[in-house]
């Protein structure tokens, strides 16, 4: 068995790599180490719109009754609405049953600590092993020893209600265009735009277990830009699979990435006095204009490596309370643990009502600098070489030069395939294409295989 555990969970196909099996056995071991043995502990599980949603929690609920624990199954809500509902219900974890923006074939298995938090590396390994190992889990209560399945039906109305608390104003005169990307946002997101009274339309939130994220959703705003056009709406909310990702279109139909949701709330947050050392957390992946915009208004920005395990980690250890990813994946952690689609959207909304601006001219306080992504092929063995290399070291200086801050060179090995990722990012398009492309072939001649 390979390595299970993923950045963002356990995810494969379903029923030939993730399979009902394995879900009871991820299910029993997990329980058995997120309750440190506990004897009666409680397990929030939820899930998203695939159709082996069933099938795999099903297993799941079966491993965690066999060990004794009560399975709290909350039905199709976002993923961070299981990490809300595990804190609400005062569980000892929760389980996410999702594989995000992937298509419909696969899903995965996603576990929260008791306090909502996504298992650390640590914990995740132990579960890990004790599935690896064979190693029977001497634990078969009888009688009235063993879980009980709870199916709780006002889950949603929870998670909803705490989302409504996180603002101060109502959405009455705003039209909100939605994308649900078929997927666990479709109840949530109509019933709480709908309750703070904005006018909304819905498109793919019609889910049949097989069309989740087809050419819908944040992966693929087109259809939501052309909504947004056609009826003439304030804004555009498009969710990936599970919701934890949202990507905005303003009422030109332009893309609000995240980062800019993320400038756009920044500076809301810092004006309140609510930014937590008026510093913002991203990726190396973000775009430079973000820091730039934020920058001017006196804020910092903090990045981590690409992940949002990293940028979650960076705020917890620092106490930074906003951080997140251009996919839209924002973390604000004054309300919740995980990235949360919804609650972004809300935050967003919120800047647009207080500041009574249209979200373009409240995007346009960041320039967005274009972007060039080129893989350069280059033995496995010699990913990291480049950090060695005085030739390949003397030209990404010579570049960094060349633009004189107003660009960026950002090497980045693959890891899972025998490339080196080379992005470059400055204002002129065509010069970093040109450049990105120069660098990529020296890398891969001073570096293939």
């Amino acid at each position: 068995m390979g390595k299970l555990f993923g950045t963002d969970g356990v995810r494969g196909i379903a029923n030939k790599e993730l399979t009902a099996q394995l879900a009871y056995r991820l299910g029993r071991a997990g329980a058995y180490i997120l309750t440190n043995g506990k004897k009666k502990a409680k397990i929030v599980i939820g899930r998203d719109t695939r159709i082996s949603g069933d099938m795999l929690e099903s297993a799941l609920v079966a491993g965690i009754l066999s060990i004794g624990s009560d399975a709290l199954c909350v039905g199709i809500v976002p993923t961070p609405g299981v990490a809300y509902l595990t804190r609400y219900y005062g569980a000892d974890a929760g389980i996410m049953i999702s594989a995000s923006h992937n298509p419909a074939e696969y899903n995965g298995i996603k576990f929260f600590s008791g306090d909502g938090f996504k298992l650390p590396d640590e914990i995740e390994d132990e579960i890990e092993a004790l599935i690896e190992s064979n190693k029977d889990i001497e634990r078969y209560p009888t009688g009235s020893e063993i879980g009980r399945k709870i199916e709780i039906d006002d889950a949603i109305k929870q998670y909803i209600n705490f989302l409504k608390g996180t603002i101060s104003v109502d959405l009455r005169g705003l039209k909100i265009a939605v994308d649900c990307a078929e997927g666990a946002s479709y109840i949530a997101a109509p019933s709480l735009l709908s309750a703070l009274g904005a006018e909304i339309k819905l498109i793919h939130h019609k889910p049949d277990g097989l069309n989740i994220n087809v050419n819908c959703g944040s992966t693929h705003p087109k259809e939501i830009q052309k909504l947004v056009l056609d009826w003439g709406a304030d804004v555009g909310l498009a969710f990936d699979g599970d919701a934890d990702r949202v990507i905005a279109v303003d009422e030109k139909g332009e893309i609000v990435d995240g980062d800019k949701i993320m400038m756009i709330c920044g500076n809301a947050l810092k004006e309140k006095g609510k930014l937590a050392k008026n510093t913002v957390v991203a990726t190396v992946m973000s775009n430079m204009g973000l820091e730039k915009a934020l920058n001017k208004k006196g804020c910092r920005v903090v990045k981590t490596k690409v992940g949002d395990r990293y940028v979650l980690e960076k705020m917890r250890e620092e106490g930074y309370v906003l951080g997140g990813e251009q996919s839209g994946h924002i973390i604000f952690l004054e309300h919740n643990t995980t990235g949360d689609g919804l609650l972004s959207a809300l935050q967003l909304l919120e800047v647009i009502k207080e500041k009574k601006q249209p979200l373009s001219k409240l995007a346009s306080a960041m320039k967005t600098y274009p972007q060039v992504l080129i893989n350069a092929k280059v033995s496995n063995q010699k990913k990291m070489a480049y950090l060695d290399d005085e030739v390949i070291a003397a030209e990404i200086k010579k570049l960094e030069e060349m633009m004189a801050g107003e660009g960026r060179v950002l090497i980045r090995p693959s890891g899972t395939e025998p490339l080196v990722r080379v992005m470059l990012e400055g204002k002129d398009l065509e010069q970093i294409q040109s450049l990105a492309k120069e660098l990529a072939a020296l890398i891969e001649e001073r570096l293939g295989a």
